[in-house]
């Protein structure tokens, strides 16, 4: 835990002076003031994320992280296992989603193997093999992982940022792949919100009505038989978590050290966000929620977080194709900020009254 600890013990608050400073700034620009809504919260929370008041989002870097889950044995998910490191492929050669919504926001992506369940046989600059196992334990029968490999796989993550941060970092988002992972973001959702099982659980990949109420059972049934604790996130983690899950967690605290906004994508990379903000609560002021899923759990971990979506599309294909379309919000609310014209400067006039 000792890497963890230092990166936590990195973690300020907010630069309230800054936001402040850029409340005013945005109040001066030629609009009514707040005309742009949510495009200036942005810019104000990314400015005191950042500790500054002119900065520029020039280097944007979405983080997919994939790993297997052993409790895809239980058919709780409409895909074969085999699909992760087939996806992963996909994400390498430019072909996923994410790599389209990416390269149109400007931002590059990080593919890592923390759990994938074969030996990958890619040779390319984008992927990071930190691989913890192959894959996890089948969590209805047994614990998901060691406590020690939800420590290693945490600070898996925070080396991956750590590395990429040496090529610039200014936002960053976070995405994921691993075929039954809504399994386990389900389970610990339904811990550390103390919702309901039943109504913390989606489809995932679009399973049947017969289905998702086998994944329902099976859920229950396992944090029954597990108990985690729900103010350990290293128990949760060990007894129904994924590495992925895990690795993205670790990535989320090395931002917040970094002074750096995640965006967190959807129903899956929320659940990373829940075991970030048990470890440190004060992430959550550096986490921006991009959008709200289709997965019928999300609402209620963004409202456990106090994160407001930006968007609301009807996703639910997660890989960091949400945290794509919010990071060029975000640009948007910055630019707005540093390139738009003040009533004086442009020799307009404010408002009389």
């Amino acid at each position: 835990m000792d890497k963890i600890n230092r990166i936590i013990a990195r973690i300020d608050d907010l630069d309230l002076a800054v936001m402040e400073k850029a409340q005013k700034k945005l109040d001066f620009l030629t609009k009514p003031q707040g005309s742009l809504g949510k495009l200036e919260d942005l810019a104000k929370h990314i400015c005191g994320i950042r500790g500054k008041l002119v900065l520029e989002l020039k280097n944007k870097v979405i983080f997919t992280f994939a790993g297997d889950h052993g409790i895809a044995e239980e058919g709780v998910s409409a895909f074969p296992q085999e699909v992760t490191s087939q996806m992963v492929y996909n994400f390498l050669a430019g072909g996923a989603g994410v790599n389209v919504l990416a390269k149109h926001a400007g931002a590059r992506v990080i593919v890592a193997d923390l759990g994938v369940k074969s030996r990958l046989k890619a040779k390319s600059k984008k992927l990071k093999i930190k691989k913890i196992d192959f894959g996890t334990k089948n969590f209805a029968k047994e614990k998901a992982m060691t406590r020690e490999q939800a420590v290693s796989a945490i600070e898996a993550g925070i080396e991956i940022f750590e590395e990429e941060r040496e090529n610039g970092i200014d936002i960053t988002g976070i995405g994921e792949m691993g075929i039954a992972n809504t399994t386990s973001a389900s389970a610990i959702a339904a811990v550390i919100t103390g919702e309901s099982v039943k109504n913390i659980t989606g489809r995932g990949t679009g399973i049947n009505d017969k289905a998702l109420e086998h994944k329902i059972k099976v859920i229950e049934q396992a944090l029954f038989l597990h108990q985690p604790d729900k103010k350990d996130a290293l128990d949760i983690l060990s007894k129904v978590g994924g590495y992925e899950i895990a690795g993205l967690a670790g990535v989320i605290l090395a931002a917040a050290a970094n002074k750096v906004p995640v965006v967190i994508d959807g129903f899956i990379s929320t659940a990373t966000a829940l075991i970030a903000y048990i470890l440190e609560p004060k992430t959550a002021r550096y986490m921006i929620a991009a959008h709200a899923s289709v997965e019928i759990g999300h609402r209620a971990m963004l409202k456990y977080l106090n994160l407001e979506p930006l968007l609301d599309l009807n996703l639910r294909l997660g890989e960091g194709t949400g945290a794509a379309l919010a990071i060029s919000l975000a640009e948007s609310g910055v630019k707005i900020m540093n390139e738009m014209a003040s009533f004086e400067s442009a020799g307009v006039s404010e408002k009389s009254g």
